[in-house]
């Protein structure tokens, strides 16, 4: 285990309680003091992110697939919630925060990260192979969330607007988590072989010269580890959350930015370990990675921000505008041809970089 694993959540732990002791949190990140504060935590937090996708991984391949990416996604997941509700309940204006996170989630992993795993694999290996099954379980599952929590709002008329009346966000939260319930019973107990990767072979020499490494921590200890590091991750969320959402005030930013820059946060440390699964032409776990994460994102966030707003009464706009309504129904129907096939090159790749391209640049030039 490197010794960032350990070192970074304990410095999480250090800082969290030194800035709760001096009330170092409340100073304006626009001042001298408080932009010092708010970059140390910037980097005390993407390491402790780093640390819990770790840990996180660690126990992913102690347990094998398909539980280890569960594990890996999920952990993510709350990350992200945390990140959403540490803002959300930091001030009025972020009524549309969860909506753009998600938004930039599925169109990020579906395009951006999707499109890189497949450019490279294509690039280093000319054409990879995956289940078509599995993708397409993912698929279906994401396009039907997606259109019922980001695109149905600006239809209904019980309350006016891109917004769901208590009763419809209940429901629609109730069978989002029911169809993605279904769908963790289909990939880890009813259909497992829809998800599998194929184990690679055994290594004798390997083996022998792994005989004489130290063992890795227990998975007892790697668990300890990794609901420390998700706890602090969810404790300096709050603050970091307060300290972005003024600098970008400040400096004038779309409202957008803020989901995009929690997407790009929380999704980094998973979309490096994609990234290298498809370089070592494991397209196959990529895809789990990539596509587990954008459906757990609308499977458990979109419910956990619905009970927070219908608990405290605060307002949540899940409706999406002409433009990014236009940009999911794009990167849906470029799924659809791309996992069609079970084969991938460097077009299909390309073309989803180039709609990922488009949602970069539209989001700072709506």
């Amino acid at each position: 285990m490197p010794r960032s694993g350990v070192v970074f959540p304990a410095a999480g732990a250090i800082f969290y309680a030194g800035a709760s002791i001096l009330g170092l949190g409340s100073a304006s990140a626009l001042t001298i003091s408080g932009a010092v504060f708010l970059s140390v935590l910037v980097v005390v937090m993407f390491g402790t992110v780093f640390a819990t996708v770790h840990h996180a991984e660690e126990i992913a391949h102690r347990v094998g697939e398909p539980y280890g990416t569960l594990v890996l996604t999920l952990a993510v997941t709350l990350i992200e919630v945390a990140l959403i509700l540490s803002m959300m309940l930091s001030g009025p204006g972020h009524s549309a925060l969860a909506r753009d996170t998600v938004f930039s989630v599925i169109v990020i992993v579906c395009n951006g990260l999707v499109g890189l795993c497949i450019l490279i694999g294509g690039l280093r290996h000319r054409e990879q192979e995956f289940l078509v099954h599995g993708a397409n379980s993912y698929l279906g599952v994401i396009v039907t969330l997606a259109a019922l929590t980001l695109m149905l709002p600006n239809y209904t008329t019980t309350i006016p607007g891109p917004v769901f009346s208590v009763s419809q966000l209940v429901f629609v939260s109730a069978v989002t988590l029911v169809l993605y319930a279904v769908f963790l019973y289909i990939q880890t107990v009813r259909h497992t072989e829809y998800f599998a990767i194929a184990a690679a072979p055994a290594d004798d020499s390997g083996d022998h010269a792994r005989g004489h490494r130290r063992s890795p921590p227990s998975l007892a200890w790697t668990s300890v580890l990794l609901v420390v590091s998700l706890v602090m991750v969810i404790l300096l969320a709050k603050k970091f959350g307060v300290g972005m959402g003024e600098v970008l005030d400040r400096a004038g930013a779309p409202v957008a930015v803020s989901g995009l820059i929690v997407a790009l946060l929380v999704l980094l440390p998973e979309s490096m370990a994609a990234v290298r699964a498809a370089y070592r032409d494991e397209l196959q776990k990529s895809l789990n990675l990539a596509l587990g994460s954008s459906l757990a994102t609308i499977g458990l966030t979109i419910p956990a921000v619905a009970a927070v707003a219908v608990a405290l009464h605060k307002d949540l706009v899940l409706g999406l505008e002409p433009k990014e309504t236009l940009l999911l129904a794009l990167t849906m129907i470029a799924s659809v041809l791309t996992f069609g096939t079970g084969r991938t090159n460097v077009l299909p790749g390309l073309i989803h970089m180039v709609i990922f391209a488009a949602f970069v640049f539209l989001t700072f030039v709506p």
